[in-house]
């Protein structure tokens, strides 16, 4: 026989398991990856910049800057472009629908892209945009681990992207930005895939981050297709 004290315990326990499983549910809400390609030589970038940094802090997005590099020849090198950062845009453009790669570009979930330079254009690509439907994904204690599901056509990469959370202005001092300082948000600085993924439960070495930076892992069909799944610390 149980007495108030103990009834109200039981109580209390149910309430907090629910509770728990009500966050633990809001924490496993897929990530929606947006990334933007931009370059500091591009006259036309800075709005999507800016509606980047509008966006990064959206709870249930990452927010990602990649800096193209074939803009160089106007005048300015990128601070942060990399030759990788293109080489993944320009897989994105066959299977979005284009013939080569543009500035400014966003690209979410690796299905949908726009320009992302109007005012909310982001934030409707990103309601309109389908949601990652892949493997459950977690990074921690050295290590990544990816769960059993279905992969497309029987695989797909796991990548590694080390970035700068947070905005960082840049001064551009030649090129058609000339005299500008240009915002950047969560810049990303290498890109780097980790191994394969085949449908199985797997787990993968994750390299410490080192200078600062934050990470993120996305799961993706090969070729600039979709992306299945993606995590970040």
């Amino acid at each position: 026989m149980t007495g108030p004290k103990t009834k109200l315990g039981r109580l209390a326990g149910a309430a907090f398991t629910a509770l728990a499983a009500t966050a633990g549910a809001a924490s496993a809400q897929p990530l929606t990856v947006v990334e933007l390609f931009t370059s500091q030589g591009c006259s036309s970038c800075p709005p999507a910049n800016a509606n980047l940094i509008k966006v990064k802090d959206q709870p249930g997005v990452l927010a990602l800057s990649f800096n193209v590099t074939y803009w160089d020849y106007l005048g300015w090198k990128d601070t942060f472009g990399r030759q990788e950062f293109t080489q993944r845009q320009v897989n994105y453009e066959p299977p979005l629908g284009h013939d080569g790669p543009f500035t400014p570009q966003v690209v979410v979930n690796g299905s949908a892209d726009a320009v992302g330079a109007k005012p909310g254009e982001i934030e409707r690509l990103i309601s309109t945009s389908p949601q990652a439907k892949g493997p459950a994904l977690s990074l921690g204690d050295g290590k990544v681990s990816i769960g059993a599901g279905s992969a497309p056509g029987g695989s797909a990469d796991v990548w590694l992207v080390r970035y700068r959370q947070g905005v960082v202005e840049v001064p551009v001092a030649r090129g058609e930005n000339t005299g500008r300082t240009l915002p950047h948000a969560n810049v990303v600085h290498s890109l780097e895939r980790l191994g394969r993924w085949n449908g199985q439960a797997t787990t993968l070495p994750l390299p410490a981050a080192t200078g600062g930076l934050s990470t993120a892992v996305l799961v993706q069909t090969p070729g600039g297709g979709p992306i299945l799944a993606a995590a970040a610390n």
